[in-house]
């Protein structure tokens, strides 16, 4: 039988499909517009077919000219000097040679950039971070618009590529796509032995040669980072949505197991084609309004990044969906959160996986009504397929149900046991804008704070007030002139230690700002992409130096206490910004700043 789908999630996905209808119909009509009956290089012309094959073997260019087999384009977004995409090195060659296995074809169609927010933190590089996203939009469309492809793999996994390679690769989804994840890095240096180091190294009371050696035993191998930030919030979210094979987000990279579940996606992608015998699966009818849904409920059950509450905007937007953080918040309120994987808790992905994983978190949400599982998937009809985990029979890839119960329930636990009742993820409204604020991390007695504003527009400053000792009380640390227009909307991560080292001294301490802190956000409260952005002249640009501000995230109120006369009568002069402007690529990157949508749209020059 069945469960009823809770009603909350029943009028919110509604809501949204209201909402949604005039752009669905338009990314709709141009997916059917844009499918052909046969292959997609059907009646091209033969200089065309030519310049398609002139690199491939005799063998691959029989089946090509041939118009009847389907081809598959790779996108790649491989590099050596990410940990997460070093394994991405020699799959396109295994995925060429495992499509002639089966008869078919495939060709890389193109690379996509990939940054570490890991490297770039604090620096200048991150203010290319965010529209890097965008970039790889566009690189991923780029690849695919040779229009010779009937289906598509995409290899990404971090931070902004996987929200990249799905708003490309959704502008083509007429044609079947399986996402291929790369997995993890095995567990090294614990994710609580990691942020006390850093703690330490802020107060001075360690050197920068014990906190390289602490960053280096738990960055240590080829995958992911193991903590629960932004790049494995994405490998949850296209599982959840049902374009990764299930139980694949958390394999191993290295292991014969990612290697079967590898050649198991490419097997999909061809059969997805309809052209070899399975049902046809397009992209466009996995990724529909109950998709986004499920995703946000994904989300919200394991407390994962904040970067998707602008990241899975602009990705839903790209297929016509549009969601807003009324949507994540009502959610929010009936979604319990069942993990806790670091900075939600001391766990990292791997023992989270170990513990039942996404295999054991689907089950119990599809059990009490909270997703959607009349959806299509990679693996066809329904979510019912993800409620098993892969394993290697006898060398064969198989699927077996997950266990009945959580191995470890101080990492993953029932809906009857949640953590919390909520899933987190809260909606602040007041004078001073909207933002949202994550506190899966923050204990209740740090979840209200009222106190005077330290006011700068620049993260370095605060941090040299840090520095100097000026800072030890009870603050509300407005950093400003952050947002997508002012300088890309860089990841505000370096404040994180310092602020709390102060509520470790005991101090009252937030953060208010129009920037974004990493997927790792942790146990400060933090009222983060607030909207409107200062040089958009959000009220933010008015507050000033000992102005009191009320952060409650129980009630969901961020508030300046500032008489409305007063406010209106504050003039404000925008800083001098133009050295956001120059050096490390930025001087390439105005048309997307002046051109950013708000936070809540996607913060993207692409759907504005």
């Amino acid at each position: 039988m069945t469960t009823p789908l809770h009603p909350t999630l029943a009028s919110v996905t509604q809501r949204i499909i209201d909402r949604s209808a005039g752009p669905r119909a338009a990314y709709l009509d141009t997916m059917a517009h844009n499918a052909k009956a046969g292959t997609q290089r059907g009646g091209m012309g033969c200089a065309n077919m030519a310049h398609t094959t002139a690199a491939l073997p005799a063998a691959d260019k029989l089946k090509i000219h041939a118009e009847r087999a389907p081809h598959l384009g790779i996108i790649s977004a491989y590099n050596d000097m990410l940990s997460a995409h070093q394994p991405y090195e020699h799959y396109p060659e295994t995925i060429r040679e495992h499509a002639r296995t089966l008869g078919y074809t495939a060709q890389m169609a193109g690379g996509v950039p990939a940054m570490c927010d890991g490297v770039t933190q604090g620096a200048a590089g991150m203010e290319l971070s965010l529209f890097s996203r965008d970039v790889i939009a566009l690189s991923t469309a780029v690849g695919l618009s040779h229009n010779v492809f009937d289906a598509a793999v995409m290899l990404g996994v971090c931070d902004k590529i996987v929200p990249g390679l799905f708003m490309g690769a959704v502008q083509f989804g007429h044609l079947s796509t399986v996402f291929v994840p790369a997995g993890p890095m095995t567990s090294g240096l614990s994710n609580d032995a990691k942020a006390k180091v850093r703690q330490q190294y802020a107060q001075g009371l360690v050197g920068r040669e014990a906190l390289l050696e602490s960053e280096s035993q738990a960055y240590h191998s080829p995958g992911t980072c193991t903590f629960y930030g932004t790049a494995n919030s994405n490998q949850m979210l296209m599982e959840i949505m049902g374009l990764h094979l299930p139980g694949s987000s958390f394999v191993n990279p290295g292991t014969d197991l990612r290697a079967a579940l590898t050649l198991e996606a490419v097997k999909r992608a061809f059969q997805n084609t309809g052209k070899t015998g399975g049902e046809r699966i397009r992209m466009a009818d996995i990724v529909t309004e109950k998709t986004v849904v499920n995703g946000i409920v994904g989300l919200l059950a394991t407390g994962g990044s904040t970067n998707h509450t602008i990241h899975l905007i602009a990705m839903a937007r790209a297929a016509g969906v549009l969601i807003d953080w009324d949507d994540f918040s009502e959610l929010s309120h009936v979604v319990p959160l069942l993990a806790r994987v670091y900075p939600n808790g001391s766990a990292d992905v791997n023992h989270f996986h170990a513990a039942g994983g996404m295999g054991y978190l689907m089950h119990e949400l599809l059990a009490n009504g909270l997703l959607h599982g009349d959806v299509k998937t990679v693996m066809g009809e329904g979510l019912g397929a993800y409620t098993n985990e892969p394993w290697l029979d006898n060398g064969a890839l198989a699927w077996r149900p997950v266990p009945a119960k959580s191995a470890d329930d101080a990492v993953l636990r029932p809906v009857s046991a949640p953590f919390s009742a909520d899933g987190g993820l809260r909606l602040l409204k007041g004078n001073l804008g909207r933002s949202v604020v994550k506190v899966s991390a923050v204990k209740p007695e740090h979840r209200v704070v009222r106190a005077q504003a330290v006011v700068v527009s620049d993260q370095q400053d605060l941090l040299a007030l840090f520095n100097a000792g000026e800072i030890n009380r009870d603050l509300i640390a407005v950093v400003r002139y952050q947002g997508p227009r002012a300088n890309g909307m860089p990841e505000l991560h370096k404040l994180t230690p310092p602020l709390a080292v102060l509520q470790d001294k005991g101090f009252k301490v937030a953060l208010v700002t129009d920037g974004r802190m990493s997927g790792a956000s942790g146990k400060v409260p933090a009222a983060i992409h607030l909207s409107p952005e200062a040089l958009a002249d959000g009220p933010i640009g008015k507050v000033q130096d000992g102005d009191w501000i009320t952060l409650d995230c129980e009630q969901g109120i961020l508030e300046l206490e500032v008489d409305a006369a007063t406010l209106a009568a504050r003039s404000v002069k925008h800083p001098d910004l133009s050295h956001n402007a120059h050096g490390t690529g930025r001087e390439l990157f105005g048309l997307f700043r002046t051109h950013a949508s708000t936070a809540e749209s996607g913060a993207s020059p692409l759907f504005n």
